[in-house]
């Protein structure tokens, strides 16, 4: 099978695999292992102050030359709306009274930055040679600073018009962004996520809308995914649930041991911990209050009442509050470094390849 190799010349790098930016789940030690490996790593920066990210990227930048993708946010903020507040909160109210929570304690921030000129001055600064932004793309000119900086443009289309309109509006690359995939949909020109497609009915269509090469995302975890992929047009595939089985991810102990029991069908989108569709591992607040409900504040405030449920709850051992970010092949995942899981990957691709 003849390869598109663009992803690997633009970004400059050796493998076609793109660890997925998962914030709150990887911090600098997942980007270094997995760029020193030949792939590209990436850093999330969506709950990252501007001091913390340039802790990370120097770090990053003393430990690996290779090329790494600096990812973003770019959502509007929402306007305040104490009622709808008012209103999750009172639907979260019979869990608050079982474990013994003052209804009327203020809530914790929840917030998610979106990318802005602060960011955009860091990327100046560092110099990342890709820059990934979740949501669309920023307003042009924060847009036209970052490709001024010298970094490579991506971001994530979950149609065909959603590729399109990136390619329009600057991308040098897609992530065609299937159902499957784990964490937040990268949707951004409807709120309708009930009609997305599945990768592989996605990813031809994405192929043969645009020019710029695309990069295959949901539901790979293994080097069969990966030729999938390749035959039907992509330059580059980007993995993110099997990077969780890895010793470098930042998850909890809980989240951890849910991953190990993951079944196919084990997942489900949901608004409950952020106000904005994602995919996660079902628990207990999915079955009995969503997993999509109309309460949910708006992205990205809804997991700030659910914060001191969480705490109650991983204290006493259990997830059924937590967002447990999972892809629906998470029972494919292998426990290994995140370094090793790259080579391994590759190393499995070609020999699929040789067979073919």
């Amino acid at each position: 099978m003849p390869l598109d190799r663009r992803i690997q010349t633009l970004f400059g790098i050796d493998l076609p695999i793109l660890q997925a930016p998962m914030a709150g789940a990887q911090g600098s030690a997942m980007t270094i292992a997995v760029s020193e490996a030949g792939g590209l790593g990436a850093l999330p920066g969506a709950q990252l102050t501007a001091e913390t990210m340039r802790a990370e990227l120097s770090l990053i930048r003393q430990r690996t030359a290779k090329p790494i993708n600096l990812n973003f946010f770019c959502h509007t903020p929402p306007a305040p709306d104490a009622a709808r507040e008012q209103r999750w909160r009172e639907r979260l109210g019979p869990y608050y009274r079982e474990f013994g929570i003052d209804p009327a304690a203020p809530i914790p921030s929840a917030g998610r930055t979106p990318f802005d000129a602060t960011f955009a001055a860091i990327v100046e600064e560092f110099r990342p040679e890709v820059v990934s932004f979740h949501f669309g793309l920023p307003e042009a000119a924060l847009l036209a600073r970052v490709k001024a900086a010298g970094a490579k443009v991506i971001s994530s289309a979950t149609t065909a018009d959603e590729a399109r309109w990136l390619e329009d509006h600057g991308a040098d690359a897609i992530i065609a962004q299937g159902y499957e995939a784990g964490g937040h949909r990268g949707i951004f020109l409807t709120g309708d996520v009930g009609n997305q497609p599945g990768l592989f009915a996605l990813l031809p269509q994405v192929v043969d809308a645009v020019d710029v090469p695309v990069i295959a995302a949901g539901g790979i975890a293994d080097a069969r995914g990966i030729v999938a992929a390749f035959a039907l047009g992509a330059s580059a595939v980007q993995i993110g649930t099997a990077y969780l089985f890895t010793p470098e991810a930042t998850i909890t102990p809980i989240h951890r041991e849910a991953l190990r029991q993951a079944k196919d069908d084990g997942t489900a989108l949901t608004n409950l911990f952020t106000g904005r569709p994602a995919r996660g591992l079902v628990n207990r607040l999915m079955r009995e209050a969503g997993p999509i409900s109309d309460l949910a504040p708006a992205f990205p405030t809804a997991g700030g009442a659910l914060a001191p449920l969480k705490a109650k709850a991983e204290a006493a051992g259990s997830g059924d509050f937590s967002s447990l970010w999972s892809g629906q092949a998470a029972a494919l995942g292998r426990e290994m470094g995140a370094g090793d899981l790259t080579r391994t990957l590759w190393s499995e691709t070609l020999e699929r390849l040789r067979m073919a």
